[in-house]
């Protein structure tokens, strides 16, 4: 997908976040905030393409060039983040982004450079730890990644092959018959090819070891679990419903976190919102 496209992706996710609040009332407030971020996303990611040439980002995502961030220019930006968090932001997290903001700014590149260079790859995301550099920061790992590779990414990885960064959650699009299982990167939201009946995170691939389950307001989301290693993994089926906007609609699923925790099992990655 071509950089400049990013940005229509962003309207897509505002407009599925308008469309699930409407739908789910138990998940308006995460969605509606969501749509906030997204926004503010959109913007701050249009901000950066236009001051980042091609040249900026030769050599991409790969795992040494998140050492590379050049993020000072966009400090003021993440002051406008902080604050729209403080004021639409659930308790804690607004407490959080207050009491941030009111940091020195000097604070600030030291956070966002560590989320940068080393998130996603060696340890489970905490969502609300993460939650201020991880939003502030998608649109730039996005570009970067749409600007890095122009072809399809190398399939059968369980960790993307651009960032080396776990999955967020799977993704099942048409082809022929039925669909292609597609994993989608949880730090630069790049999806890559992968096997059906198979454990993205430990590799078991005993059918009877892999249980799957679906909840009856999200007949095309699928908890798709692992009794070895006792992670799941999410799955949005487009397949069953192909409006749904993956990264969106994976906020929503509430009920699915539940069903999965009750039954002993933790999400190998969680989203920005933790839900």
């Amino acid at each position: 997908m071509p950089a400049k496209s990013v940005a229509s992706v962003y309207d897509s996710r505002i407009r599925r976040a308008d469309y699930l609040a409407g739908t789910h009332p138990f998940a308006q407030e995460v969605v509606l905030f969501y749509k906030r971020i997204a926004e503010f996303q959109k913007n701050f990611y249009t901000r950066v393409l236009a001051t980042h040439h091609h040249s900026d980002v030769a050599g991409g995502l790969a795992p040494q060039a998140r050492q590379e961030l050049q993020i000072g220019e966009s400090l003021a930006a993440f002051k406008d983040f902080l604050n729209l968090v403080a004021q639409h932001g659930p308790g804690a997290l607004a407490a959080s982004a207050q009491q941030l903001s009111n940091a020195p700014a000097a604070s600030w590149s030291g956070l966002l450079q560590e989320y940068w260079s080393s998130s996603g790859r060696d340890e489970v995301l905490n969502a609300f730890e993460h939650f201020l550099p991880r939003a502030f920061l998608q649109p730039y790992a996005e570009l970067m990644a749409h600007r890095s590779v122009t072809t399809d990414l190398p399939a059968g990885s369980s960790r993307c092959p651009l960032c080396n960064s776990r999955p967020l959650i799977g993704v099942l699009r048409p082809e022929g018959d039925g669909g292609k299982r597609f994993l989608l990167c949880s730090f630069c939201l790049r999806e890559w090819e992968f096997r059906r009946i198979f454990c993205a995170t430990c590799a078991e691939e005993t059918e009877t070891k892999l249980p799957v389950y679906v909840a009856e307001q999200f007949p095309y989301i699928r908890v798709e679990a692992c009794d070895t290693c006792k992670y799941y993994l999410r799955t949005i089926d487009l397949t069953k419903d192909g409006n749904a906007v993956p990264l969106v609609d994976d906020l929503a699923a509430i009920p699915l976190s539940l069903w999965a925790e009750e039954h002993g099992y933790s999400r190998a990655q969680p989203n920005l919102l933790g839900t």
